[in-house]
């Protein structure tokens, strides 16, 4: 698929005498990879959707997560074959073919000249009118964005700490939380809320008053050698949870079951699993102690395991940019030297 190039630019340029503020583009944005926008690649502060498009209007489309490692994109294929999932779940269905949208995924990761770092593919219904009808919505869009990322880094050795939100996650009869759409207020609510009072991230229960999630994230519980989490009739089937669960087999028992509050403050440990967050731990929930208050041996054995699969497998990313006739070949950065932490 013919995709027109555009030059990847990594320097920011200010006039002199700027000093950033005001109106305009971000640094940030100034400096971030092309996107991919319905079949082209644009300067990120270029990039453009209608106000018209429902996915702005009403949160109505799909996304995905997706994390890259010393020049592997991790489980391309589930998440594709995720998306694709979500997208059929409320009737959408993209312009691409699953292996058009892997090879434009593969080729943002190329352009964006990083060797670690986070896609975020979306699919959105389109441009409508202001009523809800999808029908009125000709044509979706397919947007993907490339970033590097760090969630929790400062955080992931000493851990985080936690609240349980006010707020409950929806019932599978309201909104299948298998579905990843662009509607994530309930999961903003309740990351505001741990805001508020001061920690990083919120539990949500079911509306039986059972463990559900974290607002973005999986969440396990270790019981000695036993690993429990929410089934996924309640919670998104997590990729990363996916994996961890492979991880434990034959090491760890591992639950799926519905988890009561209490057993939150009976936990030994806990940590939360997401493809942004990868592996975190959770040592103090709502002012209460988990086990020591450190990161327990289970944990941290997880999330070794956790990086050395990411960091050894994954589908390569072809570092070549066409122009015209002919190639240019970018070759990927090399690893950071040992000893220092790598960003992603």
């Amino acid at each position: 698929m013919a995709i027109p190039e555009v030059p990847v630019r990594r320097e920011v340029r200010m006039e002199a005498g700027s000093t950033g503020a005001g109106p305009g583009p971000s640094q940030e944005a100034l400096a971030a990879p092309p996107v991919y926008l319905d079949g082209r690649f644009v300067p990120a502060q270029e990039a453009r959707i209608s106000v018209f498009d429902h996915g702005l209007l009403y949160g109505d489309g799909v996304f995905e997560g997706i994390r890259f490692y010393n020049g592997r994109i991790f489980r391309l294929e589930e998440h594709v074959e995720r998306l694709y999932t979500s997208a059929g779940a409320i009737g959408l269905s993209p312009p691409l073919s699953p292996g058009e949208m892997r090879e434009a995924i593969l080729d943002t990761a190329a352009r964006s000249g990083l060797r670690a770092g986070y896609l975020r593919p979306l699919v959105t219904r389109g441009v409508g009118d202001l009523g809800l009808d999808p029908r009125k919505s000709r044509r979706p869009s397919v947007i993907i964005l490339c970033a590097p990322l760090t969630v929790y880094e400062s955080q992931r050795q000493r851990g985080i700490r936690a609240v349980i939100a006010s707020v409950r996650r929806p019932p599978r009869v309201s909104l299948d939380p298998n579905v990843k759409s662009l509607n994530y207020l309930n999961n903003i609510l309740a990351k505001s809320e741990a805001n508020l009072r001061g920690v990083e991230e919120a539990l949500l229960l079911d509306l039986e008053g059972n463990l559900a999630e974290a607002s973005g994230e999986n969440v396990f519980l270790v019981r000695g050698r036993t690993l429990l989490t929410p089934p996924a009739e309640v919670c998104l089937k997590g990729i990363t949870r996916s994996v961890i669960l492979e991880l434990a087999r034959g090491v760890y028992r591992a639950q799926e079951r519905p988890i009561p509050a209490a057993e939150i403050f009976e936990a030994d440990e806990i940590f939360l699993t997401g493809t942004g967050a990868e592996v975190v731990p959770v040592v103090e929930v709502e002012g209460e102690r988990i086990g020591t208050g450190q990161p327990g041996p289970v944990t941290r054995d997880l999330m070794a395991r956790y990086q050395e699969i990411t960091h050894r497998s994954g589908t390569p990313i072809p570092y070549r940019i066409r122009w015209g006739d002919g190639e240019v070949t970018r070759d990927p950065p090399k690893p950071a030297p040992a000893g220092r932490a790598s960003r992603g």
